[in-house]
C-alpha cells in the first residue's frame, strides 16, 4: 500500500517547508502571530500550581492576563461561536493543548503505570490474539474510553479501536501499538538499582518501564488528548480514529488482519517513531541462518551454550557462552587475558568477564543495549563475544556454535554497515545500510542465528539487496565448507515526498513548542507507517536524545510525555479542523 515517492535532498526538504501554515492554507505570509516557545513556559508556569477545571475558563484567565492582541483576538472569537482561520485558528488549538497537559498531566503518568503492568509481549508460540496479556490490555483501554465518552471497538483482539467523532464522515487516522518486545526480569541500573521492568518507577524525571518509550505513553497521551476535545465540546470535523496494534513488534499480523474488512483513512499520522515528522523509513529486514546441531568433534574445550538477544530487533546487554572444559580454571584464565586484549584491540568500551562453576566456564561479554535500528547508539556483545571466540588461540572442539562464531565474525564482526556482506550503501537523506546480529535460539535439530537489517533507499530493490546477502553468504558456506540454511527476507523503505498541510501542520507544532528546528526527518527504524496511505510518524522520541525503546534501561522523561499530551492535543484539533490536508 506504500505510495510512490519523489526522491529529495535535504536541502530540497527543508527549503520545501518553510513558512507558516494557516487552516485555510494560506501562504503568503512571513510573519505569524502565534504563540511560541517562550510564551508557552510562561502560560504554563503561571496556571502550574491552580489548573482550571474546563477549556473555557482558562481562555479567559488566559486572555485577561495576556497583552496579545493576536491571542485575545483567537479567544474572543471561540467563545463567540465565530470561525476561526490562520493565526486565531492555530493560537486556540495550541492553548487547548497547553490545558490538557496542565489538567491531565498526572492522570496520563498513572495511566501509563497501568499500561506498563500489563505484559504484552509475545510469548512463545501463542498468537497474541490469545495472550492473556493483550485481551487484559484491551480491557484496560476499553475501560478508559468508556470512560472518556469515547467509542471504542475490539477487532478480535488484533486491533483496539478507540474513536472521537467529527460532524463528517472523513476521518484521520491515529496509528500506534501496544504490544512491547520481551524483558529480562530486573533490569540493573548504572548507579545499582534494581527495577521491575513491569512495575513503572518513577527517578531522577523518568518514567522506567518496559514500553514508557515504546509505545504505550504515545496511547495514554492520546486517549486524554481526545478525552479533552471531547469533554470541551470542540468542535471536530473529522473523526479522530485511534487503532492501536497488538503484533507490531512480532510481524503486523493483526494490521494486515484488520486491513482485511476495515477502509484505512485516507491520511494517517503513526505515534511510534520520533520528531519532527518522520518521512522516510528503512526496509525491515532479518537475515536467518539455521546450523544443524552436531556433536562436537576434536579434543579441546567445547561450547554448549551462548546466549543473545531476547528478541531479533533488539541489541542485547550482555551475551554469555558457556563452556564445558577438563580444566575450567586454565581455561578461564586464558579466556581472561584473551579478553582484556580483545577489549582494547576493539575500543576498549566494553568489558570481558570470565567465571568457573564447576567444569563449566561462563565468558560474558558486556555491552549496551539499543533498538536494532540505532546500533551505533549502543554496543552490541553479540558479535563482540563471536570475534572473541573465533579469535581464539584456544582449540574448541567443532560444532554448530563454532561455525556459527566463525560466520559471525566472518561476515559481520563489528562493523554494522555490511562491509564484510559487500553491500554497504548510504542514501543522503536516510544514511546507511545496518546490519546487526541480534538473536540465538537452539533447538532440538538446529542453532537459529538472526541478523537485523534496516536498508534505505538504493540502486537495488529490496528484493535485490535480499539476493546479494543471500548469495554471499551461500558462498560463504561454500567456500568454508560449513553446512547452513540462508533465508533473507527485506520489505520495502519509505520515502514519502514531504509536501501537504498536513504535514505542514506537524512541523509548525513541533517547532514552536519546542523551539528546537522542525525540519522532516528520516528514521532507520520501520512502522506500519509504510503500510497506511498517505502516513508519517510524529513522535514520541526527542531529536537529539538518545531512544531507549527496546534496551534495559527503557524509559520515558516526564518532561517529554507532558509535550506529547500538549503537541498530540493540538495536533488533534488543528488536523480535525483544518479545510485540506493535501
Amino acid at each position: 500500500m506504500n505510495t510512490p515517492v519523489t526522491l529529495l535532498t535535504s536541502a530540497l526538504i527543508t527549503l520545501s517547508l518553510t513558512g507558516p501554515v494557516y487552516a485555510s492554507n494560506e501562504q503568503n505570509s512571513t510573519e505569524t502571530s502565534t504563540l511560541k516557545h517562550d510564551e508557552i513556559v510562561t502560560i504554563l508556569e503561571t496556571h502550574a500550581e491552580n489548573p482550571p477545571s474546563s477549556f473555557n475558563d482558562f481562555l479567559q484567565q488566559v486572555g485577561g492576563e495576556s497583552d496579545n492582541t493576536a491571542l485575545q483576538s483567537a479567544i474572543n472569537g471561540y467563545l463567540e461561536g465565530e470561525a476561526l482561520e490562520g493565526d486565531d485558528f492555530t493560537n486556540l488549538y495550541r492553548l487547548l493543548g497547553i490545558y490538557t497537559r496542565l489538567n491531565y498531566g498526572d492522570d496520563v503518568v498513572d495511566l501509563l503505570g497501568e499500561m506498563v503492568a500489563v505484559p504484552t509481549a509475545k510469548s512463545g508460540d501463542t498468537p497474541q490474539y490469545e495472550n492473556p496479556g493483550i485481551t487484559q490490555f484491551g480491557e484496560l483501554v476499553k475501560a478508559k474510553a468508556e470512560e472518556f465518552g469515547l467509542e471504542f471497538r475490539n477487532v478480535d483482539d488484533r486491533i483496539f479501536v478507540v474513536e472521537l467523532p467529527g460532524s463528517t464522515e472523513e476521518a484521520f487516522g491515529i496509528l500506534t501499538h501496544g504490544d512491547t518486545v520481551p524483558a529480562a526480569d530486573t533490569w540493573t541500573l548504572d548507579d545499582g538499582t534494581e527495577l521491575n521492568p513491569l512495575e513503572m518507577t518513577l527517578k531522577d524525571g523518568r518514567l522506567y518501564g518496559r514500553g514508557t518509550e515504546d509505545d504505550k505513553a504515545s496511547i495514554a497521551a492520546a486517549l486524554y488528548a481526545m478525552k479533552t476535545i471531547r469533554e470541551n465540546d470542540v468542535p471536530l470535523q473529522r473523526t479522530i480514529r485511534l487503532m492501536i496494534e497488538t503484533t507490531e513488534e512480532t510481524g503486523g499480523e493483526g494490521f494486515a488482519y484488520y486491513q482485511q474488512s476495515n477502509e484505512l483513512p485516507e491520511y494517517n499520522i503513526v505515534l511510534d517513531s520520533g520528531y519532527p515528522a518522520v518521512i522516510a523509513e528503512n526496509g525491515f529486514g532479518t537475515i536467518d541462518t539455521y546450523f544443524p546441531r552436531v556433536e562436537g568433534s576434536g579434543e579441546g574445550p567445547e561450547i554448549i551454550e551462548v546466549t543473545g538477544g531476547l528478541a531479533s530487533n533488539q541489541i542485547p546487554e550482555t551475551s554469555v557462552a558457556t563452556i564445558q572444559a577438563d580444566d575450567p580454571e586454565a581455561l578461564s584464565t586464558t579466556l581472561r587475558a584473551e579478553g582484556e586484549a580483545y577489549v582494547e584491540a576493539n575500543g576498549g568500551d566494553f568489558q570481558v568477564t570470565s567465571e568457573v562453576e564447576g567444569d563449566l566456564v561462563q565468558l560474558t561479554v558486556s555491552g549496551k543495549s539499543a533498538h536494532s535500528s540505532k546500533p551505533d547508539s549502543g554496543l552490541n556483545p553479540v558479535p563482540r563475544l563471536a570475534g572473541l571466540l573465533a579469535e581464539s588461540d584456544v582449540p574448541f572442539r567443532e560444532n554448530h556454535y563454532t561455525a556459527a562464531m566463525d560466520y559471525l565474525n566472518d561476515n559481520y564482526g563489528l562493523d554494522y554497515h555490511g562491509e564484510k556482506l559487500g553491500v554497504a550503501y548510504q542514501h543522503d537523506f536516510m544514511g546507511p545500510l545496518l546490519v546487526s546480529p541480534t538473536f540465538l535460539e537452539l533447538t532440538d535439530d538446529q542453532l537459529h542465528i538472526a541478523v537485523n537489517v534496516r536498508a534505505p533507499v538504493g540502486e537495488r530493490s529490496p528484493e535485490e539487496l535480499a539476493s546479494a546477502i543471500s548469495d554471499h553468504i551461500s558462498a560463504y558456506a561454500d567456500e568454508q565448507g560449513v553446512e547452513m540454511e540462508v533465508e533473507v527476507g527485506i520489505r520495502d523503505w519509505m520515502l514519502r515526498d514531504p509536501q501537504g498541510a498536513w504535514l505542514q501542520t506537524l512541523l509548525n507544532i513541533f517547532g514552536d513548542t519546542t523551539g528546537l528546528p522542525a525540519d522532516p526527518v528520516s528514521s532507520a527504524g520501520s512502522t506500519t507507517a509504510k503500510l497506511l496511505p498517505n502516513a508519517i510518524n510524529f513522535g514520541p522520541s526527542m531529536p537529539g536524545e538518545p531512544y531507549t525503546g527496546h534496551t534495559s534501561e527503557e524509559f520515558k522523561k516526564v518532561d517529554n510525555l507532558m509535550l506529547d499530551i500538549q503537541m498530540f492535543t493540538e495536533m488533534f484539533a488543528r488536523i480535525g479542523n483544518q479545510p485540506q490536508l493535501d
